[in-house]
């Protein structure tokens, strides 16, 4: 049977002119070619999709004004300095003239844009690149402007939001593109001793002299998924070391792990990722959520005329001796903070705080998984939470270390600190540790003086510090997080100088003694209380497991807001000589 005529053009012409007649018109700029998947994609798909592409997830370079337009509320964009003198301090030729084409190509005076704006109804300082103007590379000019916009922010007392995209330095500036590192360094470091909120946001690419100043300067640090940000770019490392770089080398996630950004935040959210971070660091009038608020509003604060007579220690203490369970031994204690089927420090997250974001990395070398932190809500008030993390089940625990805690851990719970002292935030950490991990490269990258460091600059932070031993306390390693105002213990839950097994070890020789060595080394909540080494013992009516953690941790919430509001009447001084007497006499 022949089908040759059975469908219509089944066989083409194959005349020229046929073909031209049968090629399909497409209108200029309905289409465009994805850089990543090569696919055609219909620009005004990829325009509603966040400039994203739909079949591979690729993400568009942006422009300014259409990124700010994502960005601010609508009609609240207020641009800064619009128009700016052409510089070309090396008088390189045949720069002014390149400036002025990009000028009249873009509609933009420079590679950045600035102004002021609101992002969900909080005002700030938003600078954004664009890559269509020499790359974004920073020259006088940019410099100028961010240096101009974050002092403004400054007296204005406002946060700063930037936008990185940038190839680095400007070459045909030279010297004076250089200066711009220092000149934006400069203005970011009186911002943030003025106690202001800097947020930047990294975005493809993030190189050269922009991400060794002010791209990597942010109190928190977000990137676009998939963005290239390094100091040299990939090219001049492989002609370096003539190697081939690996797969995902300088991407957000490789920063990420590395523990240089907080979050990798994906576009469609940005503006709800920027407005909840703008919340939590801004003052009275929008620190709240409106359901945190409306906690907050039932919560009946207690004052007295002085701080000191309030004793949240008597007031905690009334009912502990008749909720306390049934006299345990030691070795009972040890398994129950050992149990599976404890619960971990993120179990006692949704519990207690409300709205947690994690924030990732010491800045340093890496991200550690055994130590978890973020900022969070408690009684509608914002909180930094800093928790040890074991994991739960096998997998998590290999994930997480089993919560032995490295340099990088205990570095990245002090940066977090730090940042909760310059914005007024408590301090509550949940320690759960058998010990800092010991092993080759923990000692390479200074186990010891990470933990050092966390004591020494725990002692003087000026802002209230909250410690509870929910499942091991074990030796420096929980230390480290134990050393603020008050410690408290899960009843099950034990702290030592380090395992029972350890101290039979090394006293007796014979680690099998460790049910021995348990009794002796009165590592209980209840020991401990009664040697003055703790404040308070949270009862578990029962053990405790992730079943039954409601009732426990309803008390445990209740107990640590009347914590913080008894310890943030305190001023600074106060504070820190009860905190020094506390140590002083142990």
């Amino acid at each position: 049977m022949k089908l040759r005529y059975a469908f219509k053009r089944t066989i083409a012409n194959k005349s020229a002119g046929a073909d031209k007649e049968l090629k399909p018109e497409v209108p200029d700029g309905m289409l465009k070619k994805c850089n990543a998947c090569k696919a055609a994609v219909f620009v005004d798909e990829v325009k509603k999709n966040a400039y994203i592409c739909p079949h591979c997830g690729n993400y568009f370079r942006v422009h300014a004004r259409r990124r700010i337009e994502m960005l601010a509320d609508e009609g609240t964009f207020e641009e800064w300095d619009k128009v700016m003198p052409i510089s070309n301090p090396l008088s390189y030729k045949g720069y002014e003239e390149k400036v002025k084409k990009l000028q009249e190509k873009t509609n933009l005076d420079e590679a950045i844009v600035t102004g002021k704006a609101k992002i969900g109804g909080i005002s700030v300082v938003l600078g954004v690149c664009d890559s269509r103007f020499l790359m974004a590379s920073m020259g006088e000019n940019v410099g100028e402007k961010i240096a101009r916009a974050v002092e403004r922010a400054t007296q204005e007392r406002l946060p700063v939001v930037l936008f990185a995209c940038s190839g680095g330095a400007r070459m045909q500036e030279g010297i004076v593109s250089l200066m711009q590192m220092a000149k934006t360094s400069a203005a970011l470091k009186r911002h943030s001793d003025s106690g202001l909120l800097y947020i930047s946001v990294l975005t493809n690419p993030t190189t050269g002299g922009v991400t060794a100043s002010f791209a990597m300067l942010g109190d928190i640090i977000l990137a676009e998924p998939g963005a290239l940000i390094g100091f040299a770019g990939p090219r001049v490392i492989e002609q370096t070391i003539r190697q081939k770089l690996p797969k995902g080398f300088q991407s957000s996630e490789f920063l990420l792990e590395h523990g240089f950004i907080d979050q990798i935040a994906e576009r469609k959210n940005m503006k709800e990722t920027l407005a909840r971070l703008l919340k939590m660091h801004c003052k009275n009038d929008c620190a709240e959520s409106p359901e945190g608020q409306e906690k907050a509003e039932n919560i009946s604060v207690k004052k007295s005329d002085s701080a000191d007579s309030m004793s949240v220690n008597s007031k905690l203490n009334v009912d502990f001796t008749t909720k306390i369970t049934a006299k345990k031994s030691a070795w009972e204690h040890v398994s129950l903070a050992r149990s599976k089927e404890r619960p971990t420090g993120k179990d006692y997250l949704p519990w207690l705080f409300d709205y947690f974001t994690e924030l990732h990395g010491d800045r340093l070398f890496g991200d550690d998984p055994a130590l978890v932190g973020g900022i969070a809500y408690l009684a509608g008030k914002p909180v930094t939470v800093i928790v040890q993390e074991k994991g739960n089940g096998t997998k998590e625990n290999i994930a997480h270390n089993f919560g032995m805690v490295s340099p990088e851990g205990y570095r990245k719970s002090l940066r977090l600190m730090k940042q909760a002292e310059k914005f007024h935030r408590p301090v509550i950490c949940l320690v759960d540790t058998p010990g800092a991990f010991c092993g080759l490269e923990a000692e390479e990258r200074g186990q010891g003086e990470a933990i050092a460091r966390n004591l020494y600059e725990l002692s003087s932070l000026k802002v209230p510090v909250l410690s509870i031993v929910i499942g091991e306390g074990g030796s420096g390693g929980a230390l480290a997080l134990a050393a603020g105002d008050q410690v408290w213990m899960m009843e099950n839950s034990i702290y030592s100088i380090l395992s029972p097994e350890g101290f039979a070890s090394i006293l007796w020789k014979d680690s099998t003694r460790a049910k021995e060595a348990a009794e002796v080394m009165k590592l209980t909540a209840a020991d401990l209380k009664e040697l003055g080494i703790i404040e308070q013992v949270i009862p578990e009516n029962q053990p405790l497991t992730r079943e039954n953690m409601a009732d426990t941790m309803e008390e445990l919430k209740n107990r640590i807001e009347e914590f913080l509001e008894t310890y943030q009447l305190l001023d600074p001084e106060k504070l820190l000589n009860k905190r020094y007497k506390r140590f002083r006499n142990l």
